[in-house]
C-alpha cells in the first residue's frame, strides 16, 4: 500500500464529479491499477461502482450525500467544533499548519475540506498523515453514516481510514464519545483539536 497514491486517489474521486470526472476517474483507476494492497481495492471498487453512473446523476447523489445530511458532512471539523467560534480558531491552525509546509489551500474552500486535507497528506505526508489521524473520529463518523445509507462513497473513507496508524473506533459510538470529548491525554500533541465542552453542539444532535 502507498499511502500518498491512497490519500491522492481518495481526494480525487471524494471531489464534486464536474466535468473533467470521467477524465478523473480513468486516470484514477489507471493509477490504482498498478498499486497492491486492500486500500486501493476498496478504491477500484467505487470507481468500477459509479464508473457507468452518468456524470449528472453522480452529481446530484454527491449533492444528496454530502450537502444534505450534517452526518455526511466533508468539513472534518463540524464534527468536532460543530457550528462554534471555536472552530474558527481549528480553521486558522489548519491554514497555520498548511502555510508551514508551503502548501497553499485555495481560498474558495475551507481549510478543512476533506479532498483538501487528503491532498496535503498525500503532497506532505510527515504533516499530513498525523493530521488526518488527529480527526480520525471525524472520519470514523463519516464512514459510520454513508454505510447507513448505503453509498458507494463509504469505500473511499474506508480506505483512508485504513492508511492510518493506531486503533479505530470500534463502534459509531466509541467515534461520537471521542469526538465530543478529545483525544485520550497522552495523544494530544499529535491531534489538531482541544477537547470539547459538554456544552458544545455536534453532529448527532443537528443531524438530519
Amino acid at each position: 500500500m502507498s499511502r500518498p497514491v491512497v490519500h491522492q486517489a481518495a481526494a480525487l474521486l471524494l471531489g464534486y464529479p464536474d466535468q473533467d470526472w470521467s477524465g478523473r476517474l480513468g486516470t484514477v483507476s489507471a493509477v490504482l491499477e498498478s498499486v497492491p494492497g486492500a486500500e486501493t481495492g476498496l478504491l477500484l471498487r467505487f470507481c468500477e461502482r459509479v464508473r457507468e453512473t452518468d456524470p449528472l446523476a453522480l452529481a446530484a447523489r454527491y449533492v444528496t450525500t454530502f450537502d444534505r445530511s450534517r452526518r455526511r458532512c466533508l468539513y472534518l471539523t463540524y464534527y468536532t467544533d460543530g457550528d462554534t467560534r471555536g472552530r474558527g480558531g481549528t480553521l486558522a491552525r489548519l491554514k497555520a499548519l498548511y502555510r508551514e509546509h508551503g502548501w497553499q489551500a485555495p481560498e474558495e474552500e475551507l481549510p478543512d475540506f476533506l479532498p483538501l486535507m487528503l491532498e496535503f497528506a498525500a503532497r506532505v505526508p510527515k504533516a499530513g498523515t498525523p493530521l488526518l489521524t488527529g480527526h480520525r473520529p471525524a472520519l470514523e463518523l463519516l464512514r459510520f453514516a454513508l454505510a447507513a445509507c448505503h453509498s458507494p462513497y463509504e469505500d473511499v473513507v474506508e480506505a483512508v481510514c485504513r492508511t492510518l496508524p493506531g486503533p479505530r473506533p470500534p463502534s459509531r459510538e466509541a467515534a461520537l464519545r471521542l469526538a465530543r470529548t478529545g483525544p485520550p491525554a497522552e495523544t494530544v500533541g499529535l491531534l489538531p483539536y482541544p477537547p470539547r465542552s459538554p456544552h458544545t453542539p455536534h453532529v448527532e444532535e443537528t443531524s438530519r
